[in-house]
Formats: C-alpha cells, structure tokens, sequence
C-alpha cells in the first residue's frame, strides 16, 4: 500500500480514508503551530503532500473530498432552512 509523509515525518497510508488524511493535516498543524497557523501553512502541507500522490490517489482523493464537501454543503443548507422555519 503506498503511503505519503507529512512535513515532521509522519506516514499516511493511501487506503482512501479522506479522514484519515484530513486528520494527520489537522495534527500535523496543530502540532507545529497551534492555533497560529496561517492559510499558507496549511497550503503548504497540503501541496507537499499531494505531491507524493500519484495521478490515481489524486484523482480518487479528490473525488472523496468532492462528495464530502457535498454532504456538508447540503447539511449545512439543511440546518439554515430547519433554523428559519423553528423562527417562524
């Protein structure tokens, strides 16, 4: 199974668990900068870590982070239109 490494040296194996991936980001910057990381820094993990993909994990891992961001958005239109009818 191939893996990727994050910038402190952490291994993320490519099995298709976005999470997975999603959380070693989110401990690798929270590790190195607390809560003072910047829009650059996250980039920055996030490209060097896309650069160690092959063309298939990309395309599989934006397809993952594609659905999910679509389950969020729909959520999150969801619970405005619940908000706004418990308003009425």
């Amino acid at each position: 199974m191939a893996a990727i490494t994050t910038t402190s040296g952490s291994q993320i194996p490519l099995d298709g668990d976005l999470l997975a991936v999603l959380e070693a980001i989110y401990r690798e910057l929270t590790t190195r900068y607390g809560l003072d990381r910047t829009f650059e820094d996250t980039m920055r993990e996030i490209q060097q870590l896309i650069d160690q993909m092959s063309e298939q994990d990309r395309r599989h891992y934006l397809v993952e982070s594609l659905f999910l961001n679509t389950v969020t958005y729909e959520n999150e239109r969801l619970g405005a239109y619940m908000r706004k009818l418990t308003r009425r």
